[in-house]
C-alpha cells in the first residue's frame, strides 16, 4: 500500500496512490530584494535554516522536518493580518511576487511507525498551499461521517465555509491550516496503514510586512502564526536576556485545554499507567494528531491550535522547533540559552541536540533553529548556565556509577 512504499518513494514522485496537490508553487529557496534585483537563497543554507537530528539509541527514525516557500494569495495575508494583529497590511506596496511570499517549517514526530510522519515531510506543505476555500463543504462532510466525536462538530475555523463558499470571504492562515490538517486525514483514510500509525506537527510560517519587501531574517515587522497538534513545540527566544516565550502547548490528555474539550464531547477516558503517565482510552499521550485514525470517532482531532504574534524583528533572536525527544530532556529556557551565542542556526541546532542526548536522551530527536534579525545580539546573563553544568556533572556522576555496578557484576 502507498504509506508503507514511502520510505522508498522519492520526495516529489506520484508513484504512490495518494492524492497530491494538483498546482505546486512553493520552492526551496527564498526570494530576497536586492539592489541589483530579486537574488534567490537557499533555505538549506545552515545560515538560513539551521536543523540536527538523531536517532537516538531507538531502532528507527520517526521524527522529520521540511521547509519550503510558499506562494499564498496576497489577499488571505492581508486578511490573517488584519485579524490577529489589527494591521491593515497592503500587498501592493510590495512587489507582487513578493508580496505571495510565506516561509513554511514543519517538523513532524512519528509514533507507531514512520510512514505518516514521511509523509507529512513529502506533502504537508503542498497540502497547505494548495488547497481551496471551495473544497471545504465536501470535506466537512467527510469529517462528519468519521461519527463519534465528530458528530457533534461544528466546523471550527472551517464555520463561514461549511455551507458554500459562494459569499464567503477568503482564507486566513488559521482556516488555511485547518483545512490542510484535515485534508491529511482524508487522504491517509485511504490506505489502512495510518490506522495505527501516526504523527504530532508543528508549523510555523514567516510572513514579512516590511515595504519594501525584506525577508524573515532580516525583517523588521514579521508575522509568525503557528498551526500546531501534538507535543512537538516552538519557542521563541528574545533579545532581551534570551527568555523563551512558547508557541505552544503540549496536547496531552491531561493538559486544561483537552481535557474540558474531551470530557465536554466524549465523558472521561483518562487512564493513567503504571508510570504516571496519563493516556486517553488507555492508549495516547497526545489527543491531537494526524494519522490514528482509529481513534479518531474518540476525540482525538488533527484540528490545530493556531496562534499567531506580531514580531519586532529587531527584539527576536530566533525560533527554534523541537521534538518531544529534546523537550522532554531539556526546559524551554535551557533549549534557546543553548542556541545563544551559536555562530550560524546549524551549531545551535546541534548544540541543542548533542547537550539533550548527553543528558541522556534515547528517543528520536530534531531541532530546527530559525534566525531573525536579532540573531547573535542577545544581552543579559545565560540564565541556565550554572543548571546545565550541575545536570552534566550529575549525569556524569552517574554514568560513572553505573558503569562500576556493571564491572561488579561482570566479575561476580
Amino acid at each position: 500500500m502507498a504509506l508503507r512504499l514511502l520510505g522508498r518513494v522519492p520526495r516529489h514522485s506520484t508513484a504512490f496512490s495518494l492524492p497530491t496537490p494538483h498546482s505546486r508553487h512553493y520552492h526551496d529557496y527564498v526570494r530576497v530584494a536586492s539592489p541589483s534585483g530579486i537574488i534567490r537563497v537557499p533555505l538549506a543554507s545552515p545560515k538560513v535554516v539551521g536543523v540536527a537530528t538523531s536517532r537516538g539509541n531507538r531502532g528507527h527514525q520517526e521524527d522529520f522536518y521540511g521547509f519550503a516557500t510558499l506562494s499564498l494569495n496576497p489577499e488571505e495575508l492581508h486578511l490573517n493580518v488584519k485579524k490577529f494583529h489589527g494591521i491593515d497590511w497592503d500587498p501592493s506596496k510590495v512587489d507582487p511576487v513578493l508580496a505571495r511570499q510565506a516561509v513554511f517549517v514543519g517538523i513532524y514526530d512519528g509514533h507507531g511507525g514512520s510512514a505518516v510522519s514521511q509523509y507529512l515531510r513529502q506533502e504537508l506543505h503542498g497540502i497547505f498551499e494548495s488547497v481551496k476555500k471551495s473544497q471545504i463543504p465536501d470535506l466537512f462532510q467527510w469529517v462528519k461521517h468519521i461519527g463519534g466525536y465528530f458528530k457533534r462538530f461544528r466546523g471550527g475555523a472551517l464555520t463561514p465555509w461549511i455551507h458554500g463558499t459562494d459569499e464567503a470571504p477568503e482564507l486566513d492562515l488559521e482556516a488555511r491550516a485547518t483545512q490542510a490538517f484535515f485534508e491529511v486525514d482524508r487522504n491517509l483514510s485511504m490506505d489502512d496503514t495510518a490506522e495505527c500509525c501516526g504523527a504530532t506537527a508543528s508549523v510555523a510560517l514567516f510572513h514579512s510586512l516590511d515595504a519594501p519587501s525584506t525577508t524573515f531574517f532580516s525583517a523588521d515587522k514579521l508575522s509568525l502564526t503557528v498551526a500546531h497538534c501534538g507535543d512537538t513545540r516552538v519557542l521563541l527566544s528574545a533579545v532581551d536576556g534570551g527568555t523563551v516565550f512558547p508557541m505552544t502547548e503540549n496536547h496531552h490528555a491531561d493538559a486544561h485545554i483537552e481535557t474540558i474539550r474531551l470530557r465536554r464531547m466524549m465523558g472521561s477516558s483518562l487512564i493513567t499507567d503504571s508510570f504516571g503517565e496519563s493516556r486517553w482510552m488507555g492508549a495516547l499521550v497526545n489527543t491531537r494528531c494526524l494519522g490514528d485514525l482509529q481513534y479518531k470517532k474518540f476525540g482525538v482531532t488533527p484540528e490545530p491550535e493556531v496562534r499567531s504574534r506580531l514580531l519586532n524583528g529587531r527584539e527576536w533572536a530566533c525560533t527554534i522547533l523541537i521534538s518531544d525527544g529534546v523537550s522532554s530532556m531539556l526546559s524551554d529556557q535551557e533549549v534557546a540559552d543553548l542556541a545563544r551565542g551559536a555562530p550560524n542556526p546549524k551549531v545551535a541546532a546541534d548544540r541543542i541536540l548533542s547537550f539533550s542526548e548527553e543528558l541522556g536522551g534515547s528517543d528520536n530527536g530534531t531541532v530546527i533553529v530559525v534566525p531573525l534579525k536579532g540573531w547573535g545580539q542577545i544581552q543579559g546573563p545565560d540564565k541556565t548556565k550554572e543548571l546545565r553544568e550541575y545536570r552534566r556533572k550529575q549525569t556524569g556522576t552517574f554514568l560513572s556509577l553505573s558503569n562500576i555496578y556493571i564491572l561488579l557484576y561482570l566479575r561476580a
